[in-house]
């Protein structure tokens, strides 16, 4: 297992990443008595702005839905990033994410990246079978198909976003703990992923003042990122848990992204009054 590197401009689907933190709990979709649903519903839509340097780089949208699959009621997450304006002239993006994960078990059944970052493609489908551990996925552009032994934790790069907002409260989390979580998302197979809670933290932003937990993740240093811990998050400390921020320090210039827009959120967007 390896920590994986990242583009600038793919750090757009860094959020999902992000929500690597410890869950023990197991995810339910309806509540039972005297538990508290699921913090997304169908319909939620999360939009980011994202800056390099002093550039409005792209923006990146997440959408949650329902569908079935295979006779498996799941829920069907498209997330999209395309870079914008004067930004695209020197790198252009157009990214899709998809993820199937189940409504009653929160885990992955099909995922689907489809990326053009400045002429670097990819075309990668992922099929999940947990009763057998293993995953078959296919790369259409190189016309291949791998198979990968798999555990029953394991999560595709979107999925964990929300199965994770599902299974952890603030007060489960330790300050200044790593976490280790096993991810497979491409053809390079499954890797680990390292998260480190720092603590709270208001920020302002262009909705008010919020309260949020910051993370940071240790990344691969000297090819994207200065350092291993050139990474921050923050998100919001409430019962939607959603990313508001995310900096990072690179080989050459910064990038910076915030929420810009949501709807349809299952609870209160908690906003500081002053």
């Amino acid at each position: 297992m390896k920590f994986a590197p990242m583009k600038p401009l793919k750090a757009l689907f860094v959020f999902s990443l992000l929500w690597m933190v410890a869950g023990l709990a197991q995810y339910q979709e309806e509540p039972r008595s005297g538990e508290t649903p699921p913090p997304f519903k169908a319909g939620e839509w999360l939009k980011f702005r994202i800056h390099y340097g002093i550039l409005n780089a792209s923006y990146a949208t997440l959408h949650l839905t329902e569908e079935t699959l295979d006779g498996i009621p799941v829920y069907h997450v498209v997330g999209r990033g395309k870079t914008t304006g004067f930004a695209s002239i020197f790198f252009n993006v157009d990214d899709t994410y998809e993820s199937y994960f189940g409504k009653a078990d929160g885990k992955p059944y099909r995922f689907v990246r489809k990326i053009d970052e400045g002429g670097y493609t990819k075309d990668i489908e992922i099929r999940f079978d947990h009763q057998a551990d293993r995953a078959e996925l296919h790369d259409k552009e190189a016309q291949r198909k791998l198979e990968f032994e798999t555990m029953s934790s394991i999560q595709d790069l979107i999925s964990a976003f929300y199965y994770l907002r599902s299974n952890y409260e603030a007060d489960q989390l330790v300050e200044g703990k790593s976490i280790d979580l096993n991810l497979l998302y491409d053809d390079d197979g499954i890797f680990k992923f390292r998260l480190k809670y720092l603590g709270k933290e208001v920020l302002k932003t262009k909705f008010g003042k919020v309260e949020c937990l910051k993370f940071r993740p240790y990344v691969q240093s000297g090819r994207v990122f200065k350092e291993q811990e050139s990474l921050s998050l923050w998100v919001s400390n409430d019962r939607n848990k959603i990313p508001i921020r995310i900096e990072a320090d690179l080989m050459v210039g910064s990038i910076k992204a915030d929420l810009d827009g949501y709807n349809s959120l299952r609870n209160p967007f908690k906003i500081i009054m002053d």
